[in-house]
């Protein structure tokens, strides 16, 4: 696990890097702001298509072969990429088709590289995992970034695009080494309990994989509160841009000021997210609505000062949930379901990455952006609410047995 962890923040750093000095990149060579938004969405594209089939893959593919081949394959697009930029050879059109390639193989990469790291701890150590990803992560994306500038500065576009070339070798070259720990949801034991019961490839389908995702109470409800929180919350680096540029009166700097708080507020928050030991559907929503009334006040802050007291809450109850719902996520299908219920949730996801910066915009645009954290933040609360209440009013409902009727006559 600590190779396995090393390797994930070397990664993370190589890609956050990279999609930092692409969307430089796509300015440098159309000037159009449109375009880089453009080049984003075509490489989410892919997972709101077919992340369903990727997550099948992963279910069907033996899980540290299917992981190294996608890093691998991951690598070279990096590396095609430096090469046409070194060359002078990349225009905007290939520079789109790379993109889509980088996401169609991110629907099988992702649902795979997460579902490994799982195998490698017992299952009561899930939850403390899958906080020491969110954790890597947020490091990785921290460093990333920061070397993106240093690298194209001292040694150019096309070195930023090799070096996360070789950070997805390295990871290629570290999975043959894992091993899966006795007492893990692993994947060969699942084959194994599969093939005895007489199951085949067949059942393993697509279809299969959106009836029970449908089926799943929890797994519904977790959607609706992340769907809710996604598009009328978490959008920060949006809403309070607008917010700290326009009605307090900041500058670019007083923004990066509160984009380094909501960082280290998301590195305190996987660090406290990992010591969750059963976390719940229920804890996520807490959480969320705890979020969105925090949101509600950071919207009213009279001041910069204020904003960045209420800012490192905000973004701590967010990282926590986010890792008490990833945990949800993973570890609440049976095993052979985990792949697909990762590709369903990859194909919601999108549609919420896509569609809540729009929505979150037209809210502003009507509101203010004070108005927009205000009315998103209670919109969270609130939903999340009713939510709750409707579900204890239904398990509330008395069920009165023939027995307990009979004797109630007597």
């Amino acid at each position: 696990m600590r190779w396995w962890s090393v390797a994930n923040f070397v990664s993370n750093a190589g890609t956050w890097m990279q999609l930092t000095v692409q969307n430089l990149l796509v300015l440098q060579i159309t000037g159009s702001a449109a375009a880089t938004g453009l080049s984003m969405s075509v490489q989410a594209a892919p997972a709101l298509l077919i992340s369903v089939f990727g997550g099948a893959a992963v279910d069907r593919w033996p899980r540290r072969l299917t992981a190294a081949v996608s890093q691998a394959l991951l690598g070279t697009v990096a590396f095609v990429t430096a090469l046409m930029v070194a060359l002078d050879r990349l225009d905007v059109t290939s520079l789109m088709v790379l993109a889509a390639v980088t996401g169609v193989i991110a629907t099988v990469d992702g649902p795979a590289c997460s579902l490994l790291g799982n195998d490698l701890v017992p299952r009561e150590d899930v939850p403390s995992a899958i906080g020491v990803g969110a954790l890597v992560h947020q490091a990785g994306r921290l460093t990333g970034a920061a070397l993106a500038g240093v690298t194209v500065g001292f040694l150019g576009t096309a070195a930023a695009y090799a070096a996360n070339g070789l950070s997805f070798l390295f990871v290629a070259s570290v999975i043959p080494f894992l091993r899966p720990v006795r007492g893990a949801a692993g994947h060969a034991a699942d084959h194994a309990a599969k093939a005895k019961d007489g199951d085949t490839r067949d059942t393993m389908s697509v279809r299969e994989g959106l009836a029970f995702f449908v089926r799943r109470p929890r797994l519904l409800a977790l959607a609706g509160v992340t769907g809710v929180s996604a598009v009328f919350g978490r959008n920060y680096q949006l809403t309070l841009a607008v917010l700290v540029t326009g009605p307090l009166a900041g500058g670019a700097g007083s923004f990066g000021t509160v984009s380094t708080v909501l960082a280290v507020g998301g590195i305190v928050g996987a660090v406290l997210g990992a010591r969750l030991r059963r976390p719940s559907v229920r804890v996520v929503g807490a959480l969320a609505a705890a979020g969105g009334l925090l949101q509600v006040v950071a919207g009213m802050s009279p001041s910069l000062a204020v904003l960045l007291v209420m800012v490192l809450p905000m973004a701590v109850v967010e990282s926590v949930s986010d890792t008490a719902g990833t945990a949800v996520l993973q570890t609440d299908p049976p095993a052979h379901m985990r792949g697909r219920v990762l590709g369903v949730w990859g194909s919601i996801g999108t549609v919420w990455s896509l569609g809540g910066p729009p929505a979150l915009g037209l809210l502003m645009e009507l509101a203010g952006a004070r108005g927009a954290l205000i009315a998103g933040g209670l919109i969270i609360a609130g939903a999340i609410g009713a939510g709750h209440l409707l579900r204890e009013r239904r398990t509330a409902v008395p069920r009165v047995s023939p027995v307990a009727n009979l004797e109630t006559a007597a």
